[in-house]
């Protein structure tokens, strides 16, 4: 450990030191990888609304082609990885622990690869700042980090809060990942060209790339490449998890402290993954939308551990065949990092934008036992990145009172793992955080759908009172004219009769 290394473990009180595993990838260059017989297409690869499907089954797509549309501000589309036909529209399983179904397009390519006409743009440079998140809409770009975040949505930041810095995340402090390490020394000039156009779409004045300090020939990459741009500097970091989460690199990097609840732009800060600014650099300049993304394979079950450029809905069985299949019981398998990837419950799951892991993980690796009662020693709350107290949030969670926890900080929660990685009882509190705070989101939901309904029900009893009254009021004003018609009728027969009867008498005279 060098000097800077040993001053930054200092200054942080937080975190945790997990085993790397990253030295089974980190030599193996971005390959691509064929593609399957199938692709299964989720609405929802995004934080947001699901895109809405412009096709139908029977029909036939060519690489690039729109296959579900953007709905609302928050959302993203859905391109077709290659040519083919689509097969079904309906719901498949998903990357989720439950082994949940979401709505999907499938699409069979036909090995053809046939491409509709990209509009590319030799200097996207000129483009004005909003054109710029508009075309990132259009390509359907995410935060390939894993939050999954629209990335033209975070470039529009800049016309509610004036921005002045622009952070690439590199620190991909989650084990075994190494595909935005590969990204950075094989296309670093990428990394740096959307950089620059993010920032141009932000009205940042500074770019700032974090990169922590156990990838150092992807630092000497970056900086080589960033030389030629004085507003780009290159920055070391302690290799500490969870030093990729936004707000920790945003204090670390920038001594800023994001308040609880708000966002990084409100102190004047983007943060954006390195693998969207090389992304955003070729959705801008080849006019291709995104359908592929780089993947890393690996754990101690997988035969040839590796890294991939994978079409967007691959089923994992399929890229875990490609990388030889696995060579050990599989313990856990995992998309994205151990941390804070998602447990699979099977692999006919497909990769998604967000997949930035296929991980296949024996026993010895999975780690996890029998959890034993908390013995109150606070390791968790020494390693909490937020600096909240985990065994006591965890402890009002089992009582069943979860709004309990929310008062010492339970939405703050990251979700990073950290308390649990460290518990020496083995009790599992990130699953504890989570569950509560489906629980509540649920309750909330709930709650606002009853409010919904308490609204739409005294709409509807004030309104069959309100016709009610006018179908009263209509009929009493009905009433009212058809006596005052008789009244109105006797009064001109007894007009008539008044003015006839002289006239009779002067008839009988």
């Amino acid at each position: 450990m060098g000097f800077r290394d040993l001053m930054d473990e200092v200054k942080l009180r937080w975190g945790v030191h997990p085993a790397g595993h990253k030295a089974l990838t980190s030599e193996c260059a971005i390959e691509c990888m064929p593609l399957p017989e199938r692709l299964t297409l989720p609405l929802a690869q995004h934080i947001g609304a699901p895109a809405r499907p412009v096709v139908t089954p029977g029909q036939r797509v060519l690489r690039g082609q729109l296959l579900a549309e953007a709905v609302g501000a928050v959302s993203s589309p859905v391109h077709a990885p290659s040519s083919g036909r689509i097969v079904d529209i309906g719901d498949y399983p998903v990357a989720h622990p439950s082994g949940l179904t979401a709505a999907a397009i499938v699409l069979k390519p036909d090995g053809l690869d046939e491409a509709v006409d990209f509009a590319d743009c030799d200097d996207p440079h000129g483009l004005e700042p909003a054109e710029i998140a508009r075309r990132v809409a259009a390509g359907g770009v995410v935060g390939l980090g894993g939050a999954t975040f629209p990335a033209a949505v975070k470039l529009g930041l800049g016309r509610r809060n004036p921005v002045q810095t622009l952070l690439l995340n590199g620190g991909e402090c989650e084990p075994y990942l190494t595909c935005d390490d590969r990204t950075m020394r094989e296309r670093p000039e990428a990394v740096i060209d959307g950089a620059r156009l993010m920032a141009r779409a932000l009205g940042a004045e500074a770019i700032v790339i974090g990169i922590e300090r156990n990838k150092p020939a992807a630092m000497v990459a970056m900086q080589s490449a960033a030389a030629a741009h004085p507003e780009i500097s290159v920055r070391g970091l302690p290799a500490r998890y969870p030093m990729g989460s936004e707000k920790q690199l945003v204090h670390f990097l920038t001594a800023v402290e994001v308040p609880a609840g708000g966002l990084s732009a409100e102190v004047g800060v983007v943060v954006h993954n390195v693998g969207t600014a090389a992304e955003i650099s070729r959705v801008l300049r080849t006019g291709e939308p995104l359908t592929h993304r780089a993947v890393t394979v690996s754990g101690a079950a997988i035969a040839r551990p590796t890294n991939l450029r994978v079409a967007i809905g691959t089923a994992v069985s399929a890229v875990i065949a490609h990388c030889g299949g696995v060579r050990r019981d599989v313990a856990r398998y995992v998309m994205g990092g151990p941390m804070m990837g998602m447990l699979l419950p099977g692999t006919e799951v497909p990769v998604v934008k967000g997949s930035s892991g296929v991980l296949a993980l024996v026993a010895d690796e999975a780690g996890g036992g029998e959890a034993s009662p908390c013995i109150r020693c606070t390791r968790c709350a020494g390693v909490c990145p937020i600096g909240l107290l985990p065994f006591e949030m965890a402890a009002r969670i089992r009582a069943g009172k979860s709004e309990a926890a929310v008062d010492i900080g339970l939405k703050d929660c990251i979700g990073c793992g950290s308390c649990a990685y460290t518990c020496p009882a083995k009790i599992p509190l990130s699953h504890y955080f989570s569950f509560a705070k489906g629980s509540l989101a649920a309750a909330e939901r709930a709650r606002l759908k009853n409010e919904s309904i308490g609204k739409l029900t005294a709409a509807r009893s004030a309104r069959l009172e309100r016709e009610a009254q006018e179908k009263a009021e209509a009929a009493a004003r009905r009433k009212a004219e058809r006596e005052a018609a008789k009244r109105d009728a006797a009064r001109a027969v007894a007009a008539e009769a008044a003015a006839g009867r002289p006239q009779d008498s002067q008839v009988s005279a």
